[in-house]
């Protein structure tokens, strides 16, 4: 595992759960106060930018197009089952950002940064703005340290519509680990090999 700080703290880690967002470029507010560093990497820092996220009042919001919102669910699903570059235990593609439970079988470089290029250049190609960027360059990382916090991960995960006021049952929204786990697909519980 490494560890590593641009403005937040990172973990690039093989074999261990990992909570992972990363949000539209330029989609929190210009003029919003950072936390200082030690606060960055706190549970609290966290939920407040994702609730500024939620409400979704500045910035762009092309997750809320159906072709990209599935074209990022289909490339979440190919790093899964096609690339095996990670385990994906759950997921929701927000209006502008992406919350992710994953056990990485690579280091981030050759999961994370393919990801959000590929997507980036396919969502680029769809909106016409070849060449801008789409995606913040900077990810959200925690590590998962327990099954319990592994559990409570994938709640908020699979809750963040709900919470966002987007939906009334997680179930409802599309582009969620939720709805995918009902169809058999992605919503693993904690890795047994790691317990």
């Amino acid at each position: 595992m490494r560890h590593y700080e641009r403005r937040l703290p990172h973990w690039d880690t093989v074999e261990q759960p990992l909570f992972v967002t990363f949000r539209l470029h330029g989609s929190l507010p210009a003029n919003r106060v950072f936390p200082p560093k030690e606060l960055a990497a706190s549970g609290k820092a966290f939920v407040a930018m994702d609730r500024l996220l939620d409400r979704g009042a500045s910035g762009p919001v092309h997750l809320r197009r159906r072709e990209i919102a599935e074209l990022v669910v289909e490339a979440l699903q190919d790093g899964h089952h096609k690339f095996q570059r990670y385990q994906l235990h759950a997921f929701v593609i927000m209006p502008n950002h992406v919350h992710l439970l994953v056990t990485p079988k690579v280091m981030a470089g050759r999961w994370l940064a393919p990801l959000k290029g590929f997507t980036a250049h396919r969502a680029n190609e769809l909106l016409g703005c070849h060449g801008q960027a789409f995606w913040q360059d900077e990810s959200y990382d925690h590590l998962v340290r327990s099954p319990a916090e592994f559990d409570r991960i994938r709640e908020y995960i699979e809750q963040n519509p709900v919470s966002a006021g987007l939906v009334v049952d997680a179930e409802e929204y599309p582009w969620s680990s939720a709805t995918s786990r009902l169809k058999g697909g992605c919503g693993q519980n904690w890795p047994p090999h790691i317990l």
